[in-house]
């Protein structure tokens, strides 16, 4: 009897392929797209691109009929306010800069949509991710690195549970982007040279300050003072959520010379301003870890640790402290290590896990 997944289909090409190549591998596939906008202005909806837009279901359908699969809409919108759209305004609001791609996966994209899969008989889930999915000789499932670094999104992927992996297909992970387009223009898929979503899909002109805004109304602190690390004053900011750890551009501070947001202070509603320099650090700490490869760590481990998305990673030395947190000691220091961002830590081509940064 054949495997039934269900694929989460975006509209994009990478979603396609995936659903083209596991019908090939003898599956029974189900095609899906995820309804995660709100009620807004119809006008609106139909701009929004990437996974959030109308625009996603036309073309997710139009693929799932050239492939003769069976297609459907499942809505997903209460869980996306809360897990995804909620936690980004919380974070900015503590002074974080939130990552919601990876609250999106974990707590969407996977967890909410892979209930509802089983719950309709599928035994698998599938994305267009460029990640692989292995079973390890200790039995513990880990993401490992795609074919192509260009494309690779494991980062984004840390959290997944075990449980989680071992319901989760991938078939994009084996190939590099070039050979996704062509193998979808070979199948005449629609969507072929659809070009790649490039910013958060609730947030389509960019304008990250001004979604805050609208969503947490009286909550936002508004304008305070741009200090230095021991207070001295320097100027007036427009509000902390318009502004990230590094951040050099938009701060209209007269200065003489470059200088960078190096911490935000919620507490106290101040953005503290310094040198580039004092954005290094040797020192990262994580919370709120997930192992993958491994069940846990007690002794210290050598690892590969990507402190964002597109970060090279540095070399480093992990180590468990007794609350559960861990400390990554990087023998080169990185640079504007973000609070709200992941820190996520690699053996070879394998996750061992991840954490949110906290300092």
């Amino acid at each position: 009897m054949k495997k039934k997944v269900v694929v989460g289909m975006s509209g994009g090409v990478d979603s396609s392929v995936a659903a083209m190549l596991l019908k090939k591998q003898g599956y029974d596939v189900i095609g899906v797209t995820m309804q995660i906008w709100q009620d807004e202005e119809e006008a609106v909806k139909e701009a929004n691109g990437g996974c959030c837009g109308l625009s996603a279901v036309d073309d997710a359908r139009r693929v799932a009929e050239r492939l003769e699969i069976p297609y459907y809409v499942m809505n997903f919108k209460k869980e996306f306010k809360c897990h995804v759209m909620d936690y980004f305004v919380d974070e900015y609001l503590r002074g974080h800069t939130p990552n919601p791609c990876i609250a999106c996966n974990r707590y969407v994209k996977w967890e909410s949509l892979l209930q509802r899969s089983l719950e309709i008989g599928a035994d698998y889930i599938a994305t267009g991710h460029y990640a692989r999915i292995d079973r390890l000789p200790n039995g513990r499932f880990a993401i490992r690195n795609s074919v192509t670094a260009a494309k690779d999104q494991t980062y984004a992927l840390y959290n997944l549970t075990q449980d989680q992996l071992s319901h989760t297909l991938m078939p994009v992970g084996e190939y590099t982007k070039d050979e996704i387009r062509a193998l979808a223009e070979e199948a005449g898929l629609p969507v072929a040279h659809k070009p790649d979503s490039q910013e958060i899909c609730f947030v389509p002109d960019n304008d990250y300050a001004s979604f805050i805004d609208r969503e947490a109304g009286e909550k936002v602190p508004g304008p305070g003072n741009f200090v230095t690390e021991d207070g001295r004053i320097l100027g007036h900011h427009k509000g902390i959520t318009h502004y990230t750890l590094g951040q050099r551009r938009g701060l209209d501070l007269p200065m003489g010379e470059r200088v960078f947001v190096t911490a935000i202070r919620p507490e106290t509603n101040e953005v503290v301003i310094g040198s580039n320099q004092e954005l290094f650090t040797d020192k990262v700490l994580c919370e709120n870890v997930n192992y993958m490869a491994v069940e846990n760590i007690t002794e210290p481990i050598r690892v590969l640790a990507k402190i964002r998305y597109n970060h090279k990673g540095e070399y480093g030395t992990l180590t468990r402290q007794p609350d559960g947190r861990v400390l990554c000691t990087f023998d080169v220091p990185v640079r504007a290590a973000t609070p709200g961002q992941a820190m996520v830590f690699y053996q070879g081509e394998h996750v061992l896990g991840g954490g949110t940064i906290v300092l």
